[in-house]
């Protein structure tokens, strides 16, 4: 039976990343300015200054259509080979559908990304939020626990094929029959296949992380809420007789030199947001947790303030003087949080800002934390 992670310290370092801002309009949804482009040379610089200022990966966001904000989008997984090509450490991270993918060609695209890479390539499984993606390129829109019930699927089928010569899946989604990928991507012991990372926050999500994910990504959150979330997926994990996938929580950085200028560019952000645009995006999302079995979906007690930023990233509370926000990063670590994934209003400013200014503070209070401290009780 593995180890129970609440019961000791995890010695790691934190890890950090970062939203890689492939689609139009920014991370938040208002009119402020936002001194970010979508564009791959933009991009490009953005992501060598991220990986020498303390970022260990960048995740692309996968949108097919213009909506809520979003005019225009590049492919998730073109785009993260592109990133991969130009950086040296960066992991990137393409998120994907299933549904809109088939986990054999996903598993070829992958194992090439990853020897071009040198090993860097990751993959975030997207079970679906937005059904006029799917609608509108003919596929069929399952509702929200069978959309987790294929992603699962899904991530089993990639999985063996990364590491099994001869792969067979007989699932209700997906038929492999004696598959054989070759080459396959660059496996170690500490690696066996690239990283799979997975997000939502309902039920069926955390249920399903435990059972199949190497990561487990969450929608902002305060501490309550994360400490409720570890819970639940490390009993899913217990369950299934498998380690528990790591912890990565997004949050919408905000770092000034003063308290006052973080609180002022918050309430601006809010102030201008683009009121159509949020309400559209709402209608959109919370039917997913209206839908779910429990009505405990992703965003289902988001607040119009909370969706301005669309990951609702503002909860997470990292907003303030840089030392306030190293203080709480570290106190989410105590939680069990293992990795941050971050996005930020101008981009190339505040990426080298966190770099200088917040991640060597991070660093210093993790220094101060016993090797043996156990971490607080989920209970």
């Amino acid at each position: 039976m593995p180890a129970d992670p609440a019961t000791e310290f995890r010695n790691d370092p934190l890890r950090f990343a970062y939203w890689v801002p492939n689609v139009s309009g920014g991370l938040v949804t208002s009119t402020i300015d936002q001194r970010t482009d979508w564009g791959y040379d933009y991009n490009r610089e953005l992501a060598v200054l991220a990986e020498n200022n303390g970022f260990d990966y960048a995740l692309s966001q996968v949108r097919y259509m213009a909506g809520y904000g979003a005019e225009y989008q590049h492919e998730s997984t073109s785009f993260s080979l592109a990133l991969l090509l130009a950086t040296q450490r960066l992991k990137v991270i393409a998120a994907v559908h299933p549904g809109l993918w088939h986990p054999g060609v996903l598993a070829k695209l992958g194992a090439t990304a990853d020897q071009l890479s040198g090993g860097r390539f990751a993959v975030n499984v997207v079970s679906g939020w937005f059904k006029g993606e799917f609608t509108a390129l003919g596929e069929p829109w399952l509702e929200h626990d069978e959309r987790y019930r294929r992603a699962e699927e899904f991530i089993h089928a990639l999985r063996t094929i990364w590491t099994e010569d001869h792969a067979e899946v007989a699932g209700d989604f997906y038929r492999i029959r004696d598959f054989s990928l070759k080459p396959k991507p660059l496996n170690s012991t500490e690696r066996p296949h690239p990283e799979i990372f997975q997000g939502g926050n309902s039920t069926a999500a955390r249920a399903m992380a435990g059972r199949v994910s190497d990561w487990y990504f969450s929608n902002g959150k305060d501490f309550d809420g994360v400490t409720e979330q570890l819970r639940d997926v490390r009993a899913s994990a217990a369950t299934a007789g498998r380690p528990a996938p790591r912890f990565g929580l997004n949050a919408f950085l905000i770092a000034r030199d003063t308290e006052a200028e973080a609180r002022d560019t918050l309430r601006e952000i809010v102030a201008k947001a683009n009121t159509d645009a949020v309400h559209g995006f709402r209608d959109a999302v919370q039917q997913a947790g209206q839908s779910t079995a429990d009505g405990k979906g992703m965003w289902q007690d988001s607040s119009f303030e909370d969706l301005v930023q669309y990951n609702d990233g503002f909860r997470t509370g990292l907003i303030g003087t840089p030392e306030q926000i190293a203080e709480r990063i570290v106190a989410y670590k105590r939680l069990g949080v293992d990795l941050f994934l971050l996005g930020f209003l101008h981009y190339l400013e505040e990426v080298e800002y966190f770099g200088k200014r917040v991640f060597p503070l991070v660093r210093e209070l993790e220094a101060q934390l016993p090797d043996t401290e156990p971490a607080p009780a989920l209970t």
